[in-house]
């Protein structure tokens, strides 16, 4: 079924315009939250990706987080400046990198479980749960391809 043609296609009133809205929002709310982490919200799922295990490589994240190679090789960077991940190579696979968060950057993951929350919780917080199931369940099959 074809939601949209050219005769009722407003950008201000498209699915992809308030999803872009939405997203830039959250991202500013949550890099204003993680500020005294000295990350910012696309760092902290880098952050918690490699503390949970999920992923251990760029490639393995990139994917996971939907961030092209470039953008992430710059995320990278600059945890790996503050400190907060070491990249290593593979010993059986020299073209393969290696994550690990350091010490510190352990410590500044452990804390973003107390801040993300909140900053999702307010956002949220005029949805019923009937609501917030929904909204969850049809983002997620927004974003997957059939």
């Amino acid at each position: 079924m074809k939601h949209y043609d050219r005769d009722n296609f407003l950008l201000t009133q498209s699915i992809g315009f308030h999803l872009n809205r939405a997203r830039n929002c959250l991202l500013m709310e949550m890099d204003c939250a993680l500020r005294p982490l000295d990350i910012n919200g696309q760092q902290m799922g880098i952050l918690m990706t490699l503390m949970r295990g999920s992923a251990s490589t760029p490639f393995e994240i990139s994917k996971m987080l939907g961030i092209d190679s470039g953008l992430m090789t710059r995320m990278l960077d600059k945890l790996e400046e503050k400190g907060l991940l070491a990249r290593s190579r593979s010993i059986d696979d020299r073209r393969v990198v290696n994550l690990e968060l350091t010490e510190k950057g352990r410590s500044v993951a452990e804390q973003i479980p107390e801040i993300a929350p909140e900053v999702l919780n307010e956002r949220l917080k005029a949805f019923s749960e009937n609501e917030f199931s929904e909204f969850g369940r049809l983002l997620q099959k927004f974003a997957t391809r059939n």
